[in-house]
């Protein structure tokens, strides 16, 4: 059988998908795997063992297309469920099977703050491969080269016994404590720092150095898989709710979840084996009547107050 499995982004969404992979793979007999995903995303799945060929979307739809048809899959399995999705599937013409967004549920609790829990994600995807796979487990992977821990040489000697990873980014404004929380939070732990994220975190990271002398930032300065090894050999992660945060729940790293606009019912939080359990603590400020305020997030509060931000409790995340 071969199978093409599609996610096209981004970082957390596609580490979510390798349950899907890995059961797939290991429980389908002489199955040939492909992914479809972002040229972008090329480092989350690159060294994944259980995927046979990986296809990227750059410019061109039709061109993507045009490769899966010489393919000729017997099945697509559609985790991103989009109208680009739809194109692909309408367009190779064979058997689908898409997973639940449960788009209405989310904008219920957007719109009139409904108070639902959905399933988690890796259950929706999961339950998407149901007629050839289940469920083994052994909760997320992600894997790297072994040159990228090699980011470890650039850890202070202070830093490389013991330390707590903080990532700090996030694609959204709505979904990063602001910098004067993130301090008060830092200054408070009593382990040494290090802070990861994209160039675009890196002047924060600088401001958050001036905090405490305990932490050092390796933000704009690693690769994603570099930044894995980070994670991969840290104490524990603090993530905002951020791809990080999911590659840390990948190599069962205890993890402070921070939550702002967006809520955990809606099925995203850091998924684990069974066999070592939940090891994460959500850090959100209940009783808020605008929470959720958007399924994904803002460029800054809606409201004009953050307070699902501004009131964190950091002395109850740094204990």
């Amino acid at each position: 059988m071969k199978i093409l499995i599609i996610r096209f982004s981004s970082i957390g969404d596609i580490v979510l998908t390798s349950p899907v992979v890995r059961c797939l793979k290991q429980q389908v007999p002489n199955l040939e795997l492909h992914y479809a995903t972002k040229v972008a995303f090329k480092p989350v799945l690159q060294h994944n063992p259980y995927i046979d060929k990986i296809h990227y979307l750059s410019d061109s739809l039709n061109d993507l297309i045009a490769a899966l048809n010489e393919e000729k899959f017997d099945v697509i399995i559609d985790l991103h469920h989009n109208l680009r999705t739809f194109i692909i599937k309408s367009r190779l013409g064979i058997k689908s099977y898409s997973f639940n967004k449960n788009n209405w549920q989310k904008w219920l609790m957007v719109r009139f703050k409904k108070k639902l829990s959905l399933p988690h994600i890796v259950e929706r995807y999961m339950d998407t491969v149901r007629s050839f796979a289940k469920y083994d487990g052994n909760g997320l992977d992600y894997f790297i080269a072994a040159d990228d821990e090699n980011s470890l040489n650039l850890l202070p000697e202070s830093h490389r016994p013991n330390y707590v990873v903080y990532a700090i980014g996030g694609q959204f404004a709505t979904k990063r404590m602001p910098l004067e929380k993130m301090g008060e939070l830092v200054k408070q732990l009593t382990i040494p720092v290090v802070v990861i994220g994209g160039k675009s975190d890196a002047l924060e990271a600088d401001q958050l150095c001036s905090f405490s002398k305990q932490v050092f930032s390796l933000c704009g300065k690693l690769s994603l898989n570099e930044s894995a090894a980070i994670v991969k050999n840290a104490k524990a992660v603090i993530s905002h709710d951020t791809g990080f945060m999911h590659i840390a729940a990948a190599y069962q790293k205890s993890i402070i979840s921070i939550w702002g606009n967006t809520v955990p019912e809606f099925g995203m939080t850091p998924f684990y084996s069974i066999e070592n359990g939940n090891q994460f603590v959500i850090a959100e400020v209940q009783g808020l009547n605008c929470r959720p305020c958007s399924k994904i997030g803002f460029n800054q509060c809606p409201k004009g107050h953050f307070n699902c931000m501004n009131r964190q409790n950091t002395a109850e995340m740094a204990s």
